[in-house]
């Protein structure tokens, strides 16, 4: 069969339970569901950083972000300039390597290693070129929660010539070497705007409320540093229980078409024989909070933020399954870092040294359990160990703890239980620990050190992402 092949998908603002195959009854995501029952569904994968930047970085280091350096979406930073990157190991290897999406680096065209990229801007030029109205005419913004429908036919979205572009790649690749193709989506980021055939898919549909908690019910007495990035970036915090349902519906429809789209892709393969030398691995660089404790965006660790989909499918016939891996779930801790060694791995690439992942293939056997630490830009932190969760924001120093085997949607705080004091204590010091190394900054003696909260949402600079496709950058959406 030769050196296998590599195809891995992103999706952006995906959050973890977005999958039928999963749980979820109320989406439409057929071909999701194939990749859950024929590979490995790991079903709890935390970002360590779940914002977009830093997330990828991960996936291209296979460094978590506090150890890479960019823990923001910030242009002052690095982390892949200098170091082996996944693909640039991959291509030295021999492999044909090729990006279709949003990958959004730092400057906008290098690729760190990539042969070659097509990149969101490329999708607007050719719009122009062809005098066709782009996907954006509708002018919603790239942070705002607002649902609109998509102002093209589903033929000229974005997400459709993303799977365009690697079908195109897919057909006139080199044959003589192996692949690795990055599909990388735009959404379900904001703005919600699927294609109208989608919308109306979902139209009338039942679609469970967003949660609330026993800390979060209540606006006078919240953790009010952990709602800085709602605040910031979107308005759902004041809408009504119908607004935010027709927010999910929006949501739901552009996974949906994403998962429609990416049947055009594996049919394709199948048709070239691909499937049975290729490797298929599914995730998220983060997730969206879509109005659960009045919240949305991503960049706090709580469930609908930081929580994402990570599958791995093998090789394998088309109608028959690996005898092995199919319909597995793991439960084991991961974390986008171990996308890379576990990729390496399969291709029989060596790996730089003292990378923060681990080769899934293997980890996923073993009797090891890790630990999962988080730095979201030196605001939030969390640490996860076995089923607890401590998370902890600096403005205002508020403080969440969570059973997440008892209480999956973090509806019972258990931060000021005493029945929970040596958890706390526990998973406290492990953060301080974590923190000496790579965020001097928030500590005081030792301590963690809360700076002064916002008193009101009218304190947080506003930044609802009105970005004109004539700039010339990589985080279309």
């Amino acid at each position: 069969m030769g050196r296998p092949n590599i195809l891995l998908i992103t999706t952006d603002q995906q959050r973890f339970d977005t999958i039928a195959a999963l749980g979820n009854r109320e989406i439409f995501t057929p071909h999701l569901n194939w990749l859950v029952d024929e590979g490995i569904a790991f079903t709890r994968c935390y970002s360590d950083c779940p914002v977009c930047m830093p997330a990828r970085a991960t996936i291209m280091t296979g460094l978590s972000a506090y150890h890479h350096g960019l823990v923001g979406n910030h242009n002052d930073c690095l982390p892949m300039k200098d170091r082996a990157t996944l693909a640039s190991l991959l291509t030295q290897s021999g492999y044909q390597t090729r990006a279709e999406g949003k990958l959004h680096f730092n400057p906008m065209r290098t690729t760190y290693g990539i042969e070659h990229a097509d990149l969101p801007m490329d999708y607007f030029n050719e719009m122009r070129k062809h005098g066709k109205v782009s996907c954006r005419a509708h002018g919603v913004g790239e942070n705002e929660m607002e649902p609109v429908v998509n102002s093209v036919d589903e033929s000229d979205s974005l997400t459709h010539w993303t799977v365009e572009k690697s079908v195109d790649f897919l057909e006139n690749r080199d044959p003589t070497r192996p692949f690795f193709l990055w599909t990388s989506f735009t959404k379900p980021h904001p703005p919600f705007d699927p294609c109208r055939s989608y919308w109306e898919l979902y139209k009338d549909a039942p679609i469970s409320p967003p949660v609330v908690g026993d800390w979060s019910q209540d606006g006078n007495n919240i953790p009010l540093g952990f709602y800085e990035p709602t605040f910031q970036l979107n308005n759902i915090w004041r809408m009504s229980d119908y607004q935010k349902q027709q927010i999910k519906r929006a949501y739901y429809a552009c996974i949906t078409q994403i998962d429609y789209n990416l049947g055009i892709l594996f049919a394709r393969m199948r048709e070239l024989d691909l499937l049975e030398n290729t490797w298929i691995l599914f995730t998220s660089d983060h997730g969206e909070m879509l109005g659960d404790h009045n919240m949305g965006a991503k960049s706090v660790f709580l469930e609908g933020s930081a929580h994402i989909p990570f599958i791995i499918k093998p090789p394998a016939k088309f109608g028959e399954s690996h005898p092995h891996y199919a319909g597995v779930r793991c439960d084991k801790l991961i974390t986008l870092a171990d996308l890379m060694p576990t990729i390496l791995s399969i291709c029989s690439v060596q790996g730089t040294e003292c990378l923060d992942g681990t080769n899934l293939l293997e980890y996923m056997h073993t009797e090891e359990e890790k630990t999962f630490y988080g730095n979201c830009d030196h605001k939030f932190f969390a640490v996860i160990k076995n089923n607890y969760k401590y998370t902890w924001a600096t403005a205002g120093g508020g403080e969440l703890l969570f059973d997440l085997e008892k209480d999956p949607y973090e509806q019972c705080n258990l931060a000021e239980q005493k029945d929970y004091n040596f958890v706390l204590k526990e998973l406290k010091e492990i953060m301080i620990k974590e923190m000496e190394k790579t965020s001097q900054q928030c500590l005081k003696d030792g301590e963690l050190a809360q700076k002064t909260c916002f008193d009101s949402h009218k304190q947080i600079p506003r930044f609802p992402g009105f970005n004109t496709t004539l700039f010339p950058r990589d985080s279309f959406h």
